[in-house]
This record gives C-alpha cells, structure tokens and sequence, in this order.
C-alpha cells in the first residue's frame, strides 16, 4: 500500500489508523482503572461513616453499628438487646415485630435500619411510664389474659397502640380490621379483641 499524503515515510494508512486505536484503548483503559479506584474509595468512605449511626429508640439516642442491608428487627434485637420485638416470618406477614415508626406500625422485619434515621422508634420496650405503669394496652392484656403463648402479644399491642392513635374509639370491626395484619397462630383473637376493646376505652380515660 502506498504511504498516504501527508505522513512520514515509512508510516502506512493502516499503521497509523492502528497506532490511533491503540492510544484510544490505552486512554479509555487508563481513565476507567482511575474511575473505578477513585469509585471504591468512594464507597469504602461512605461506608465507614454510614455504618455507625444513632437512633432515637424508645426516647433515647443510641448510637449503633449498623450493616447497609440490615433490618430494624435485627437492630432492635441484636445490637439493642430489645428482644421484645419478635421475629416470626421474617417476611413481613405475620405482625410479630411490629414497632411504631413516627407513631406508624411498621414491620421491623422489612424496614432498613438505615431508612429510620431520624424518626422516631418506639418498641414494646418502650411503653410503660418511667416508673414502671404500663400502657393501657398492655394492662388490658395482663388482666385479660388475652393470649396463650403470647410469643405474638409484643407485635399486636403495638399494632393496637398505632391505630388508637389514629382512631382512638373504635367499633369492635374497626379495631378487628386495624390490627388484622398482625396473625396468632393460637387464634385466640376473640379473647384478644376483648381486650383491644376494654385498652380502648382506658385509653380514652387516661
């Protein structure tokens, strides 16, 4: 092939074309070896400042070690020792490890811990009074004896505390629908509606 116009003698089309491609890869190879360091640098900063984190818990501020794709429940549980907070299905289903979020029932289970900084979490632990009363809801428990094994009781008492709050005298249906996302696998949920009903009414007398 013939030098092209233009080039030194010696340098074909095709070499130049190839010297041209080379120093491209080289270039584009060099810059994303720069992005990627620079990227997990990034992230390992983020990281360690993300991890360590403090939590308004049952109106105190704890500061806590947390993992990025760790849940509240295993918060609560594992770093906090707030073994009140039941793990059932760990699905999000059954209710057991229902806290209040900002007043809010929530699954504790679903929740990322990371995504609840800065509100405000209330946990069975949380209820009673300083010195030592307890919730309406949790009195109206104790004297029903409103369940059996009561492994669920933690997850429906804060069910119970979230809706009160937001209907705070309800018809027995309308309390039956309110907590209906919390399950007991002994089916006691007649006598727990009893219950429910007779926390309503000392709520309201509070």
């Amino acid at each position: 092939m013939a030098d092209a116009p233009g080039l030194q003698p010696g340098h074909s089309r095709r070499n130049f074309i190839k010297g041209v491609i080379a120093a491209g890869a080289t270039v584009s190879a060099s810059a994303y070896l720069f992005r990627t360091t620079i990227m997990g640098q990034n992230d390992g900063m983020a990281g360690a400042v993300e991890r360590l984190i403090t939590l308004d818990v049952n109106g105190q501020q704890r500061r806590v070690d947390v993992l990025k794709n760790e849940t509240l429940a295993m918060t609560l549980r594992y770093k906090l020792g707030l073994t009140g907070t039941k793990l059932g299905c760990d699905r999000a289903e059954c209710g057991a490890c229902t806290v209040l979020v900002d007043d809010v029932p929530r699954y504790a289970c679903s929740v990322l811990t990371h995504s609840v900084r800065g509100k405000k979490i209330q946990s069975i632990e949380g209820l009673a009074a300083p010195d030592g009363t307890l919730h309406p809801v949790q009195q109206a428990v104790v004297e029903g004896q409103g369940f059996q094994c009561a492994f669920c009781m933690p997850g429906f008492v804060m069910a119970t505390v979230g809706f009160l709050k937001t209907n705070p005298a309800p018809t027995r249906a309308q309390l039956a629908h309110g907590i209906s996302g919390n399950l007991c696998r002994c089916a006691d949920y007649n006598k727990i509606l009893d219950c429910m009903m007779v926390a309503a009414d000392k709520s309201r007398g509070a």
